[in-house]
Formats: C-alpha cells, structure tokens, sequence
C-alpha cells in the first residue's frame, strides 16, 4: 500500500492504524502548499481536490476519503481488529466516524485552524465546538475507547483532537475527553505515528521559513 499524507493531518488516522497492524506501507508526503511529492510530482494527478489523505491499495484501487480508507483498512487488515465484528457494532463504527469526520473534523476544527477563515467563522465553530464537546464527554465518561475497543474511529479522533493545541480549545474543560486522549497518546501505534508526524511538520515548517 501506498499512503499519500501530509504531517499532522487527518492522514495521521491511518498512518496510526497502520501501525496498529503492523502492515507494511509506502509513505509519500504531499506538501501542502506546492501540492507536490518529493519526487516533484504534481499530488492534483493524484487527488484533482489536493487532499489527503489517499490510499493506493496493492491492487492499485485510489482511495480518498478519510472514513473510507479507514474502514477499507479494518477491512483488509482483520487481525488487527480494527472494527467491530457484527452488523450493529459496524453501524456504531460509521456513526463515530461521521461524528468525528462532520462535527469536529470539519465543522469545528477547520474554520478553527484556517488562516483564511473570517472571525465570525471561527467564532460561530467555537460557539458550536461545546455542545459537541459536551456530547462526547458524556459517552466516553467511564469508557476506555469510543467502541467496546479500539478502532478506527479512535485513531480519528485521537488525531483531531490532537489539533486543539492550536486552537483556544482546552481539553481539560472535558475531563473524560482529557484523560481519553492522555491515555491514546501513549498507545505504542499513536506515540510512534505523532512523534514521526511532529518531526516531519516541523521540517516542513523550515522548509517553508520565509528566508531573510
């Protein structure tokens, strides 16, 4: 497999379910302002909308989307359980990761992180980020995981929620959502896939330096 990424994005989810499987991939970094690959290809021939991430899968199937890769991942990676076995726990799985995906991924965090975005976007996500903040507190109130173990939807949202240090999102207001993501961060697959991630962003970051 062949994943199309770059540093600190949604993509992390599945460099982090990857990991949790042990499976064998080709990591390919987009940058996201030249929308280039350090080959000097042109990521647009790949993904005409220039997101991450995508997926080429050892039949050579392109996959994009976040929540399709990632269940197109539990799915050919089963033994490392990374979705639950029955229909309705599956069902349970989608709902997570269209929470993730609609609520927080896209409805709060990205007017949130985006340079772009007017004050009047950012605040109006900020107003709806505790109502969906308070409704994730609730359900993982006592749980370890989002699911009866982890999967998919957790390395998720583990990701997401790993962009509030950029954000005046404090985690701590949401005890149960803090803990969760203490404990996530040091699950071996997430400790390794950050850590990789944190020092390829930051190489970018220099890359990218406006030069005096």
């Amino acid at each position: 497999m062949q994943l199309y990424f770059s540093p600190l994005s949604c993509s992390a989810a599945t460099r982090i379910c990857l990991y949790e499987a042990g499976a064998e991939a080709v990591f390919t970094e987009v940058d996201r302002k030249t929308k280039r690959t350090p080959d000097g290809r042109d990521y647009l021939e790949v993904n005409p909308l220039g997101l991450v991430p995508a997926l080429r899968t050892d039949d050579g199937d392109l996959l994009t989307e976040n929540a399709s890769i990632l269940q197109y991942l539990a799915g050919a990676l089963p033994h490392a359980g990374l979705a639950p076995d029955d229909s309705r726990g599956r069902v349970r799985l989608q709902q997570w990761l269209s929470f993730v995906g609609t609520e927080l991924h896209k409805a709060t965090f990205s007017p949130l992180l985006d340079a772009e975005a007017p004050e009047g976007a950012k605040g109006y996500a900020l107003g709806k980020a505790t109502l969906r903040l308070a409704h994730l507190e609730q359900h993982l109130t006592g749980r370890e995981f989002l699911l009866e173990r982890f999967s998919v939807a957790d390395a998720y949202l583990v990701t997401v929620l790993g962009w509030s240090v950029a954000t005046p999102i404090d985690l701590k207001k949401w005890p149960a959502i803090s803990a969760y993501f203490t404990r996530l961060q040091e699950r071996p697959s997430v400790a390794k896939a950050f850590s990789e991630e944190r020092r390829l962003y930051g190489a970018r970051l220099e890359k990218h330096k406006p030069r005096a």
